[in-house]
């Protein structure tokens, strides 16, 4: 229940930064203002009445499904709808990924092109 009671627009579904496993749980719990403990101990208890499998299949397919937390509150109901646009799109997703790897890549051809350059002495770096 770390969350105040705000406008319906800035209290959504999102899993938690600050959960054990995912966020799941503490994310549920502060939508439904109900305590972090006893919503985990009511999934440790379904868990014992379906033998594990089912809960531990339907909380993996929770954390999935559900958002994470933006880090900074939202100010205003716009903020919220692009907050959820940007993190539901899948095309904005895998541009992410691409821009993500796309500058992990250039920055291992600058450090190769340096070592690999003729002009790099290893021995000088060695030395100092």
């Amino acid at each position: 229940m770390t969350r105040d009671s705000g406008p319906a627009w800035q209290r959504g579904l999102y899993r938690s930064r600050q959960g054990i496993l995912f966020g799941v749980c503490r994310g549920l719990a502060e939508h439904l203002d109900f305590s972090v403990f006893w919503m985990r101990a009511l999934w440790v208890g379904i868990g014992f009445l379906t033998t594990f499998v089912p809960i531990v299949v339907a909380y993996f397919v929770a954390a999935l499904l559900m958002k994470p937390e933006p880090i900074v509150p939202f100010q205003t109901e716009a903020d919220r709808e692009f907050y959820d646009s940007y993190m539901s799109s899948r095309e904005m997703g895998i541009h992410r990924l691409k821009r993500t790897y796309d500058n992990l890549d250039r920055r291992i051809r600058r450090m190769e092109s340096i070592v690999t350059s003729k002009d790099y002495s290893w021995d000088k770096r060695l030395e100092q």
